[in-house]
């Protein structure tokens, strides 16, 4: 039977028992003593409640020396304790007996409570037997002798004992704590882990830990404690959690970024959290008491998901700060020079992919819920890093600022026969080297410069930057399903990108690179002597060159860039050559053969880059305007007057009615079925009959 019940039950107790032995003494010598004369107790030298002070402590340090493992002894003291409480009450103000019963009280207390207010150590210890019944015997003696001192000097504290019984738990396990986090933690296999290790290993073992220490409490020490406080549990808890926050506060000031280490960390204290939040929530329910309840409420949350988005954005903003300071710095130093032949690219374009791969493979590893919330936060300021680097790429000017002026419209000038004949005389077949016509013209070198190469590898880059945003795409929808697009915006404008480029670097390269050989060469002066031959070994050259540069994804592109731009400047050379072209109907058959090699080398380049579908269609307007040229002059005189509107035929009728009549606007691109097109073949065609058709309607002058 346990002690208290013995005490509660003394007529059921052994006959040699301490507690009925001193049930009787006391019995037998209160009545003797009540029945002697009053002189008994002053021959004594006490009166009773001394005695019963004095009987109170002997039977207390008895349990003490005996090293506490007698509690009927205990139990004899606490029995005592009652009459002790009793004389309390009347109010003896003797100054002997108050200096004996604050003195043996006092020490009484003292020592029970030096043992509660660390009971986790002392009954790790076996102090007292069992845990339970030492610890009760602990909690009776305390209380009791401290009861009696507390109502001599407030007779209405009622709640004594709840008081001290939260006092004793709530140092108890901060004693537990800091003992835990002062001599290291067991990380289940024995291992200790001492405080020298990194300190996100120590908290996530701590909380752990924590959570075992409050499970312990609950199971072994919660049960006895329970007689005097109506939420044990709950106090434990809250005590415990507010301890590992006082941690985990100290720890969190010194972190400035979010690391995987970390998130461990939050996330074992968001499960110790939830687990002491449940304990405390689950004891406070049981109880009726409002101030057990109120407990509950000093739980101060440690809101882990909102330091964890926190603690997010200050990663992400971090990480978004260093991919504008690549974008600021490739403004400010990229020179367009690819690292090596193995990566072509710009370093910028490297450096933030790099960047951005790393930043999105840390964020799949973050393994939080707030995440999701801050995902298109993330995309969203990368992407606005990528449109703007993919603008810095792009800006390479336009096509424009190598396409040549368009010259003024004049009519050819006849010759005579016999200037013909003397002109030809002093231009010989072969000029000097260097001369548009001369040797450079027939034996081309590779004409690709510096700033068209620069353009590759501009174009290279973005091609990079392409392929590495689906890359990235594809991780970011592994880690967020919700978001199935995430790069659209840059995955759009890169591929803008890759075809301004491409376009601005083969109109560099045919009106700049190669406008000797081509636009500056072809067909000047006469046809036969200038066939586009020369021209086409040096593009096929500049071709192979640019297939060599380029990654394969960029190839296809480019050559058909290049092709356009090839067959705009060809016709550019039929329609605006200018003063020192002119074409007769009968070199028709030159020029299309011409043309039909022309796209023969695109068909050709490499291993299908252009399909010749793609050839065909573009070759479509250039071929229209080569079958004009075969048409009489007269046919093109009639075809002139079919694309003008029926207004300016009517004049052309009347023969001019007066002034020069408009010349038609040039067209964005050249058509065989526009006005300003049949025009310019008609400036360039070499008869009579062409040149009175436009002084009569136009009033144009010879070319000087």
């Amino acid at each position: 039977m346990p002690w208290r019940s013995r005490f509660d039950h003394g007529k059921r107790l052994n006959r040699n028992s301490p507690v009925l032995r001193v049930r009787q003494e006391a019995h037998l010598g209160g009545s003797y003593l009540t029945n002697s004369p009053a002189s008994t107790w002053s021959t004594l030298g006490i009166g009773k409640a001394v005695h019963n002070v004095c009987f109170a402590w002997t039977f207390f340090q008895q349990y003490v020396i005996t090293g506490q493992v007698e509690p009927d002894l205990a139990a004899a003291a606490l029995a005592v304790l009652e009459d002790v409480a009793a004389d309390a009450k009347h109010g003896s103000r003797d100054l002997v007996y108050s200096k004996v019963l604050l003195s043996a009280l006092g020490a009484m207390q003292e020592w029970s409570e030096k043992r509660l207010l660390d009971y986790h150590d002392s009954y790790d210890k076996g102090i007292g037997g069992a845990p339970a019944e030492g610890m009760e015997i602990l909690l009776s003696l305390a209380l009791s002798a401290g009861k009696i001192i507390a109502d001599r000097d407030d007779p209405g504290a009622a709640s004594f004992a709840g008081d001290r019984v939260d006092y004793y738990i709530r140092c108890s396990m901060k004693n537990a704590f800091t003992k835990i986090l002062e001599n290291g933690m067991s990380d289940g296999d024995g291992v200790i882990i001492d405080r020298d290790s990194e300190p996100g290993v120590v908290l996530t073992q701590l909380a752990r830990d924590t959570e075992q220490l409050a499970l312990i409490e609950r199971r072994i020490f919660s049960p006895v404690l329970r007689r005097w406080h109506p939420a044990p549990v709950a106090v434990a808890a809250v005590t415990l959690h507010g301890c590992f926050g006082v941690v985990l506060r100290q720890y969190l000031a010194k972190v400035v970024i979010l690391t995987e280490e970390l998130v461990r960390v939050l996330h074992s204290a968001s499960r110790m959290e939830k687990a002491l939040a449940q304990m405390t929530a689950e004891d406070a329910a049981d109880c009726a008491d409002d101030r057990a309840k109120a407990v509950v409420g000093d739980m101060e949350p440690y809101e882990v998901e909102s330091v964890v988005m926190g603690l997010l954005k200050v990663w992400m903003d971090d990480r978004l700060k260093i991919g504008m300071d690549i974008l600021l710095r490739a403004k400010e130093t990229e020179s367009w020079i690819p690292k090596s032949k193995e990566e072509p690219f710009a370093g910028s374009a490297m450096e933030l992919m790099k960047l951005t791969r790393a930043t999105v493979d840390e964020f799949s590893e973050i393994p939080s819920s707030a995440k999701d919330e801050v995902v298109q936060d993330l995309v969203d300021g990368l992407e606005s890093i990528f449109l703007e680097y993919i603008s810095f790429v792009a800006s390479c000017g336009s096509k424009q600022n190598y396409l040549p002026p368009l010259p003024p419209l004049t009519r050819c000038n006849q010759d005579s026969g016999f200037f013909k004949l003397w002109k030809k005389a002093v231009m010989p077949s072969c000029q000097a080297p260097g001369s548009p016509l001369g040797g450079s013209h027939h034996n081309p070198r590779p004409s690709i410069s510096r700033g068209t190469q620069r353009l590759y590898v501009r174009l290279n880059t973005l091609h990079y930057v392409l392929t590495h945003l689906q890359a990235i795409d594809k991780s970011l929808t592994s880690v967020c399903v919700a978001l199935s697009v995430h790069f659209e915006h840059a995955r759009a404008a890169a591929q803008s990108a890759v075809s301004h480029v491409a376009e601005v670097a083969a109109f560099r390269l045919i009106f700049l690179d190669s406008r000797h050989s081509f636009y500056h060469g072809l067909y000047v002066s006469n046809v036969a002597d200038t066939r586009i031959r020369p021209a086409l070994r040096s593009l096929k050259q500049n071709l192979s060159f640019l297939v060599s540069v380029l990654v394969d994804r960029a190839q296809p592109v480019a050559v058909r860039e290049v092709m356009k731009a090839s067959f705009e400047a060809f016709l550019m050379v039929l329609l605006a050559g200018g003063s020192d072209r002119s074409f007769t109907r009968w070199d028709h058959a030159m020029v299309e053969e011409d043309f039909r090699s022309l796209k023969r080398a695109f068909c050709t380049c490499g291993e299908g880059l252009v399909p010749e579908e793609v050839v065909a269609r573009e070759a479509e307007t250039a071929e229209g305007v080569v079958d004009l040229m075969a048409q009489p002059t007269e046919l093109l005189i009639d075809a002139f007057g079919v694309a003008t509107c029926d207004s300016i035929a009517g004049e052309h009728e009347d023969g001019g009615g007066g002034g020069a009549t408009p010349v038609p606007p040039t067209p964005r691109q050249w058509d065989p079925a526009d006005p300003n097109t049949i025009l310019r073949l008609l400036c360039h065609r070499d008869d009579e009959v062409a040149s009175q058709f436009l002084k009569r309607t136009f009033q144009l002058a010879k070319r000087r």
